[in-house]
């Protein structure tokens, strides 16, 4: 799967992405609007990871969803 697939169905993807990431807000999931790196962005800010930290664990996620 590629991100694409993600932002474009961002809707259905927004449950799976709440449940691996759960500090991450209603709020949250509706600014980061399917972008990549709004997402890694916040998992930095909620879980206080560096960016490259945050970044792999979108990789891992996107390569375990399907």
């Amino acid at each position: 799967m590629n991100w694409d697939q993600v932002e474009g169905n961002w809707e259905q993807f927004k449950g799976k992405v709440q449940t691996q990431w759960g500090k991450l807000t209603g709020d949250d999931l509706d600014v980061i609007k399917g972008k990549r790196t709004e997402l890694a962005g916040k998992i930095q800010e909620r879980y206080g990871k560096a960016q490259a930290d945050a970044e792999r664990e979108v990789d891992d996620w996107l390569n375990k969803v399907n």
